[in-house]
């Protein structure tokens, strides 16, 4: 048997092992953008690969010890954000994940906004993580807040319910944070069991039981099926993974992924428990004000690829393509790629995001309110060849790119700044 394991509300959770007089009231995390990494004066940027997932930065600032709400109102008092998750107590109130905290206060005016505190939520899902390792012989971290396991060979299936009963309960005694438990042949159907058995509960579905646990299941609620898959199930009457399931001919019909799809609804096809994943991809962007001035936001772009840069070597990895999107107002976008098997230098990387900002930005009357960097297909996992042209310069470039992150990862990102981010 497979089995998924959820914390429940981790962040709020997370702030009631800090904080217990938060237990049994409404509370929720905030998220908003940290546009202070524009800001000239140097902060506090820590930089975390290990976990991933909704809300979960790769570049976070520390955690700020003041009256929570004051972290977000901006100069003219007005509260920004969003909420990163909420508690149960919450949600009776209709305050949902992604609401804006203007409208959650509205909804629920004696609401506690916390600010996030990823440093407490890596640790705790780190101890979760190694705890873990001691109960179950493969164990594979899906992200901050999530796990799978495999029981196969480990506990015999008709003692699966009672070992995850007993697990739930040690995790809440051992790490004090509550868990939700979801058992059954697939990952995939397990994942829906947790959904099933929150919060605080546990779920196991054998075989047998399958068909009607999924029967009144709506298809949104299972992993895989985004929108637009939505959308197409819906236009067939396809709304619950019972009917999904009783009609195999029109979904298989639909291509490859859909039959694919299908058999995960079914259980009869699963993907292995992986120990270990290999990160593809890193990116950096921020959200902020509306903003004309180019000569500013070339600065800030500065700024994210200083960040980027720093990641991509503390990762050791040669990224070969490079890909900057600029969000403007009025819902339009632009965004510009380019391939470059070539060794990574800090200096040519900050030139070269400066030229995709160029080229990407088209809609030069519009303000601009979202600027992102990404970079991928590293050369660990590509095939691409670096180019050997001017190798020995770009080798005297690349040990100053050395110099400047060994100073960097001891002094703080912030020691060192490119003469056109001031």
């Amino acid at each position: 048997m497979k089995i998924h394991i959820d914390i429940d509300c981790f962040f709020v959770s997370a702030a009631r092992i800090v904080d217990s007089s938060l237990e049994r009231k409404a509370v929720a995390i905030g998220g908003r953008s940290d546009t202070k990494i524009f800001s000239k004066d140097a902060k506090k940027q820590t930089v975390n690969f290990e976990n991933s997932g909704s809300f979960v930065p790769t570049f976070y600032k520390a955690y700020e010890e003041k009256d929570d709400l004051d972290n977000f109102k901006d100069e003219s008092g007005k509260i920004r954000g969003i909420l990163t998750t909420s508690s149960y107590e919450a949600r009776a109130y209709d305050v949902k994940t992604a609401m804006s905290i203007a409208e959650a206060l509205r909804l629920c005016p004696h609401l506690i906004i916390k600010a996030p505190n990823m440093s407490l939520y890596q640790k705790l899902s780190h101890e979760l993580h190694e705890f873990l390792q001691t109960k179950i012989p493969l164990i594979e971290q899906a992200s901050i807040d999530e796990f799978y396991g495999d029981l196969g060979g480990w506990i015999e299936d008709d003692e699966v319910e009672q070992f995850i009963d007993n697990l739930r309960h040690e995790i809440k005694r051992v790490i004090k944070l509550p868990v939700s438990i979801g058992a059954a042949k697939t990952r995939y159907i397990a994942k829906l069991a947790t959904t099933e058995a929150k919060p605080f509960g546990c779920k196991t579905i054998y075989p047998h039981a399958l068909n009607d646990f999924i029967e009144d299941i709506p298809v949104s609620d299972f992993a895989g099926i985004g929108r637009s898959m939505k959308d197409r199930l819906t236009s067939v009457h396809i709304h619950t993974l019972g009917e999904l399931k009783r009609r195999k001919g029109t979904v298989e019909s639909w291509g490859p992924y859909a039959k694919e799809l299908y058999k995960r609804v079914s259980g009869t096809v699963d993907a292995p428990i992986k120990t270990t994943h290999k990160r593809k991809s890193i990116g950096i962007s921020r959200t902020f004000d509306a903003l004309h001035d180019r000569r500013e936001l070339k600065r800030r772009v500065h700024v994210l690829a200083r960040h980027l840069s720093f990641a991509i070597l503390k990762l050791k990895v040669i990224p070969t393509v490079f890909h900057l999107s600029i969000s403007y107002e009025m819902n339009q976008k632009s965004h510009k790629n380019i391939s470059l098997a070539e060794v990574f230098t800090e200096k040519k990387f900050d030139s070269l995001c400066i030229s995709l900002f160029n080229e990407a930005d088209i809609h030069k009357r519009l303000h601009v309110i979202r600027l992102s960097i990404n970079c991928s297909s590293f050369t660990r996992d590509s095939k691409k060849e670096l180019s050997l042209i001017g190798f020995q310069d770009e080798q005297k470039m690349k040990r100053l790119t050395d110099l400047s992150h060994e100073l960097r990862e001891k002094y703080g990102i912030d020691t060192l700044k490119w003469g056109s981010e001031i």
